[in-house]
């Protein structure tokens, strides 16, 4: 996609229904939206994304949904998603996004609880998925199915058969900025999940906040891998770039995400830190078998970049270094932004701490990592590291507009027109959320430096509290463990024990390796329990924690052979750990790391 930036046209509106019926009149023949059909690569402009919309709009009002109504969107990244959404907004319904990925059980718990009415899915198979649940799912009027020749029994249409006529006129009735545009079940790490109610105000001034920071234009082109269900990806990477008039070009798949990067040539993109940590993985595996001249041309091109970087940011003085960058960027940099499109002109990284020193590479290679933070509770950004004062080590400034402050037990708490409205049929989790002040309590600790950015220093609830007192936040640990070869998960443990102790779930490939080097089996299950190989993996956890206190050092660690993941309820849709679940599977091998002790 050969796209050249113009001049930005961001527009202002009052609701989410408002900000794309604008955008459809300022640029009709502008590129909307990329998705990948029958091989091929297919655009949309913003008129022919308007004309879906309306035909979406026809079959709801057709089918009797009333203003409130509760519709729920469950497919992965695609034009039919945001037609849907839109189409909700334009008539005052309420869209509830539910993960691909998430249980039946919990599905048909949402369902239920936001009672919705009308649910889209994207195909048969995830509707059989359901059988064991649709007996709960009495109340759902329709399910329009994105894959051809679905219609049949049990209210379910196929979408084409279910659209309304292609010349229907399209609709923006979404009411009140102040109305409820939203439901977004949280992907809680403990008990049932909460949903938050926002607003079509909510999330707009969100948007218009997020753009006071960062230049984003009409020609720009959006790569969307991270789920819209996502409040990040959901603002950030679609409304956004909807009021830019910004291209949003869907990813395949997370597996074809690498051969996208190079198709599709991106020049912004929203991303998690396990994607940069994968990329990271592999770079250094890499560069592991490389020659030493290699690894050192490499490392110096990282230096010599980061050090630029920091120069750039006037936190470094010039250095004779520097005029060797062009050489080593058409030796290293080069190449690897290559592999990300070669356009990206920044990355917004959120949702997680990305390790100081993974956003070190990629900043010294030539590609502007740019940590946020927020919650789904606040729209969800609350703070984020402009380009021109981006601090790595924090999570950024707060977004103008939102005020924040450290409370008590250096919480951050945060107020503005971004805070939720409430959690749906919750008022007791939504008084111990918000005070009677408005302020919003996040459940992060943090430090705040002098010049206003913030760092995320744990969570309230996750801090370990060992035997002796001390207190630990597993988070720092668990970020550079994972940076290992040898580790895919790490969960760090020690909660009123006298010494950490951490539970590893190995990257396969490494972990093949380390046991054919001892002659081992890698697919025997006791294979994982073999001390030679749990002393392996200890030498590789003490190098990676080398520099934390000593009461901040893991003593016993245990490898299991089973990845944590939302299918099997270890991991949340976002792919955060659920330590509580994960601590209840393994409580026998947690015992036993501190047996006798």
């Amino acid at each position: 996609m050969n796209t050249q930036l113009g001049t930005r046209t961001a527009i202002h509106a009052d609701t989410l229904a408002d900000l794309f019926r604008i955008r459809s009149q300022l640029t009709p023949d502008g590129l909307a939206y990329v998705q990948y059909v029958d091989d091929d690569w297919r655009q949309y402009t913003w008129s022919e994304t308007r004309e879906r919309i309306a035909r979406w709009q026809h079959a709801m009002a057709r089918d009797g949904l009333e203003r409130g109504a509760r519709v729920a969107i469950m497919c992965s990244n695609r034009w039919d998603w945001v037609a849907c959404d839109q189409a909700a907004q334009g008539l005052g319904l309420v869209t509830v996004p539910i993960y691909t990925n998430d249980r039946p059980d919990n599905i048909a718990w949402l369902l239920d609880d936001a009672g919705v009415q009308l649910m889209m899915i994207e195909s048969v198979e995830q509707w059989l998925a359901l059988e064991p649940i649709r007996a709960e799912l009495a109340q759902l009027k329709r399910v329009v199915c994105l894959e051809a020749g679905a219609s049949g029994s049990d209210n379910i249409a196929a979408v084409e058969e279910w659209l309304g006529p292609e010349d229907t006129p399209y609709l923006c009735q979404p009411g009140d900025p102040d109305t409820l545009a939203t439901i977004v079940y949280t992907s809680g790490t403990t008990g049932r999940p909460k949903g938050v109610m926002l607003s079509h105000r909510n999330i707009v001034s969100n948007v218009q906040a997020a753009l006071r920071f960062f230049d984003v234009y009409e020609h720009d082109v959006m790569l969307s891998f991270l789920p819209l269900s996502h409040a990040f990806e959901r603002t950030v990477g679609y409304y956004l770039a909807m009021a830019c008039g910004t291209a949003m070009a869907f990813n395949r798949s997370i597996p074809q995400l690498a051969e996208d990067l190079v198709q599709i040539q991106p020049t912004l993109m929203i991303s998690v830190p396990r994607i940069f940590e994968r990329v990271y993985g592999k770079i250094t595996d890499k560069l592991a078998t490389e020659s030493a001249f290699k690894q050192r041309l490499f490392g110096l091109a990282v230096n010599v970049g980061w050090d630029w970087f920091e120069y750039r940011q006037g936190r470094r003085p010039w250095r004779a270094a520097f005029l060797a960058r062009p050489l080593l960027d058409l030796l290293v940099g080069r190449k690897v932004r290559g592999k990300l499109g070669g356009r990206l002109r920044f990355t917004v990284c959120g949702g997680a701490a990305l390790a100081p020193e993974v956003a070190r590479l990629f900043i010294g290679l030539g590609i502007p990592v740019t940590q946020g933070y927020g919650l789904t509770e606040t729209s969800p950004v609350i703070a984020a590291n402009p380009l021109h004062n981006n601090q790595p080590a924090s999570v950024g400034l707060p977004l103008p507009g939102i005020e924040v402050k450290v409370g008590e037990h250096d919480e951050l708490l945060t107020r503005s027109d971004c805070v939720m409205m409430g959690y749906w049929n919750n008022t007791e989790a939504t008084a111990r959320m918000i005070d009677a002040d408005g302020w919003l309590h996040t459940g992060d600790k943090v430090s705040m430096s002098p010049d206003g950015h913030i760092r995320i220093t744990g969570r309230l609830k996750d801090i370990i509290v060992l035997a002796n007192g001390e207190k630990v936040p597993p988070g720092d640990m668990e970020n550079a463990i994972v940076l290992d070869e040898l580790v895919d998960q790490v969960l760090v443990i020690g909660e009123g024990k006298p010494y950490l102790s951490a539970l590893i779930v190995p990257n396969p490939d490494a972990f093949a390796r380390v046991a054919e080097s001892l002659h081992l089996d890698p697919a025997n299950e006791h294979t994982c329990c073999d001390d030679n190989v749990r002393s392996i993996f200890m030498q590789h956890v003490q190098r990676r924690t080398a520099t934390f206190p000593g009461y901040a050092q893991v003593r016993e660690l245990a490898v299991v052979n089973e990845p944590w993941t939302p299918e099997n309820g270890m991991a949340t849709p976002t792919l955060k750990l659920k330590r509580t679940e994960i601590l209840q599977r393994y409580v026998d091998l947690a015992e036993r790391m501190y047996a006798g002790h």
